[in-house]
């Protein structure tokens, strides 16, 4: 490489930890010296709105659009997200060239061992409609408050006596060495694309993307871009509590999903199965989910 490549990344530890990731499969799959990677911080406004939750100030744009800007712009080569927080439409300009092999999918539930044990009335710290409708929808005796910061800062508050418990995605607590905190709920599903990291270029850096198809895991890739067309095909926000995984084996993708309303009270739970070539069928499985769903899901809900 003539200079370094610019990777723009937002601030927080996972953040970074999940950049230097990309940098070391980027610098050992292609024998550059250390160092032909940088990391520049782009600071976002998910980051420095820290008092109200993400559906309240913008949703998912917010951990994006400064990147966003700085790689159009030119100021960066590549941006690296937690592909969970990408909103599934993305600027033409841009494209997703590789997504790494997913860690664990599962939320862990830190402050108890499990949702049962909970106390009676037991407050728990989650900004996120997905997991406050599946708690409710399990406890709807649950007192749930909202939560905001980086991993460090959720768990010093949930130590200072804030929230009785907390989720988080386990994935992100093994990449800054928590893997011993919590215990996993492998009941519930988790977020579209929760696990995976991505890497995203400018679409006409034609040179740029076939340097990051490299550490394109395509398993990975296939299962979150069903995840995330099924996504986009309902039109969510941050307001609307969805859950999905796929999983991909030799009969081709299976495609879980569940639909609620904001208390949990009302639920729909639907799959599908599908070759990985078939970008209609979790389209389709959207589509099917919210012909059926009750008025107070399907009004969080805008499939266009």
């Amino acid at each position: 490489m003539t200079r370094p490549i610019i990777l723009g990344t937002r601030g927080s530890p996972l953040a970074l930890a999940q950049a230097r990731q990309v940098v070391a499969r980027l610098e050992v799959a292609h024998e550059w010296p250390a160092g032909t990677v940088e990391i520049r911080v782009v600071k976002t406004t998910g980051d420095r709105v820290q008092d109200r939750p993400l559906s309240e100030i913008g949703g998912k744009a917010l951990w994006t659009k400064e990147l966003d800007a700085a790689l159009l712009a030119g100021e960066t080569d590549i941006s690296v997200h937690s592909m969970k927080d990408v909103e599934s439409e993305r600027p033409p300009e841009l494209c997703i060239a590789a997504i790494l092999k997913r860690a664990d999918t599962r939320d862990r539930l830190i402050g108890a061992e499990t949702i049962a044990a909970l106390k009676q009335g037991a407050v728990v710290g989650t900004s996120s409609p997905r997991r406050a409708a599946q708690l409710l929808a399990l406890r709807p005796d649950l007192k749930i408050v909202p939560i905001r910061g980086n991993v460090e800062t959720r768990l010093a508050k949930l130590a200072a006596g804030e929230c009785d418990a907390t989720m988080l995605a386990a994935a992100g607590l093994d990449r800054l060495h928590h893997g011993d905190i919590g215990s996993p709920l492998d009941d519930l599903l988790p977020a579209p694309a929760q696990g995976a990291i991505g890497v995203e270029c400018r679409k006409d850096d034609h040179d740029m993307r076939r340097e990051i198809a490299h550490i394109n895991h395509p398993a990975t890739f296939a299962t979150v871009s069903a995840e995330r067309i099924f996504t986009r095909t309902l039109g969510g926000t941050c307001h609307s509590p969805v859950a999905a995984l796929a999983t991909i084996g030799p009969d081709g993708i299976h495609l879980r999903a569940e639909l609620y309303s904001e208390d949990g009270r009302e639920g729909i739970a639907d799959e599908a199965r599908f070759a990985e070539s078939d970008l209609e069928a979790p389209a389709a499985l959207a589509r099917a989910m919210l012909g059926r769903a009750p008025p107070e899901i399907a009004r969080l809900f805008d499939a266009g």
